[in-house]
């Protein structure tokens, strides 16, 4: 196996993931993972897929998420999306992470909801970055995705339904404009960045 990533990796080294997920259970409170993507480095897209739900679907969220139910459903005729099962997503996202630096905004979500722990030295979270965090005068609150790319970049992002590669793809830009900074800190024996929630740890090794 890899040594974990204790700074610089090349741009080989580097995947940016996000979910959109929708809601089950009575009052459709608890998430679901119902579309994964990863891109590369440079934004390139290596996945992005609708995933079957593994429970009876309570609240689609289609009005933020996107997805409705012809999304979800697997073996779909041509004109549809076929949903692939939960337990292959996972193998193949577990597979494409491994030893990898995966960078998103609130990874403990994805992880969480994909049931997959990934090394916390590994992780680049621009959620949890704390030079975002004091440029937009927010040090102790988490800033959402939207607001980092349009006040850090000039740039739009989740301005109508929820994307799952167009966050991808927005936090990897982030973590890119100051990967130097970054990947220098953690070089010289520090962790730039604030804790993840500690409900959240069981997604961290």
């Amino acid at each position: 196996m890899a040594p974990p990533h204790y700074g610089s990796p090349n741009a080989d080294q580097v995947l940016a993931l996000a979910c959109t997920v929708v809601g089950v259970g009575p009052f459709g409170n608890t998430s679901m993972v119902a579309r994964v993507a990863i891109c590369n480095y440079r934004g390139n897209p290596l996945l992005d897929c609708y995933v079957a739900p593994t429970m009876e679907v309570s609240d689609y969220r289609t009005s933020t998420t996107g997805i409705t139910p012809d999304n979800l459903a697997s073996g779909a005729s041509p004109r549809k999306p076929d949903a692939k099962p939960f337990d292959e997503v996972q193998r193949r996202v577990a597979s494409m992470i491994k030893d990898k630096v995966i960078v998103g905004h609130s990874l403990w979500n994805d992880l969480s909801v994909l049931g997959i722990p990934h090394p916390a030295v590994n992780t680049r979270d621009v959620a949890l970055y704390q030079p975002f965090r004091n440029a937009l005068r927010s040090p102790n609150q988490l800033v959402r995705l939207p607001t980092l790319t349009f006040h850090l970049m000039g740039r739009r992002c989740q301005e109508g339904q929820q994307n799952p590669l167009e966050n991808a793809r927005a936090a990897v830009d982030l973590y890119r404009s100051h990967a130097n900074e970054w990947e220098t800190t953690i070089r010289e024996g520090q962790w730039p960045s604030a804790l993840p929630p500690s409900t959240f740890s069981r997604c961290y090794l």
